[in-house]
């Protein structure tokens, strides 16, 4: 491989380069002898199909507990919409390519949420739409300590 503005300047391959060979050289050969699973019915496939669906229906009653890991029992939180939130979940990608004004390559780098806040990659907190015990409403709810999500009352 030549580079390099002045005369030719031959590089070596890096360490990572090799090994990505080596394992790609692996994975073709594992992949020859063993094949792909004979999967038929596509099982998973669907069920998380549905699950994607029925997130999406509108006005979908859930109800929100919080695990108490003192006493090892649920707590009810809240009548719920949907499911919640992770804190840091993301309106738009969180990353942007940005190309150099010469033309020579590029970054890619951190992309700012709609709010122009830069949302963290994890969090511990979730978001919920509970449903105003007092109203009509539906107001979201903070919460850090980890939360169980159904669309029936559990005990």
């Amino acid at each position: 491989m030549l580079l390099g503005n002045e005369g030719c300047d031959e590089r070596r391959p890096t360490s990572d380069q090799m090994q990505r060979q080596q394992q790609e050289k692996i994975l073709h050969e594992g992949t020859s002898q063993v094949g792909m699973p004979a999967i038929k019915n596509f099982r998973e496939r669907k069920l998380a199909k549905d699950i994607l669906e029925l997130r999406d229906q509108t006005g979908l009653t859930t109800y929100t507990y919080l695990w108490n890991e003192l006493t090892g029992k649920l707590v009810f939180l809240c009548d719920s919409v949907g499911y919640p939130l992770p804190y840091a979940v993301q309106f738009t990608n969180p990353q942007k390519v940005e190309h150099s004004r010469h033309g020579t390559g590029y970054a890619i780098l951190p992309q700012a949420d709609p709010n122009g806040l830069f949302s963290p990659a994890s969090a511990e907190g979730t978001w919920v739409m509970c449903k105003d015990p007092n109203g009509k409403d539906v107001r979201p709810l903070y919460t850090e300590p980890k939360v169980i999500v159904s669309q029936f009352k559990l005990q």
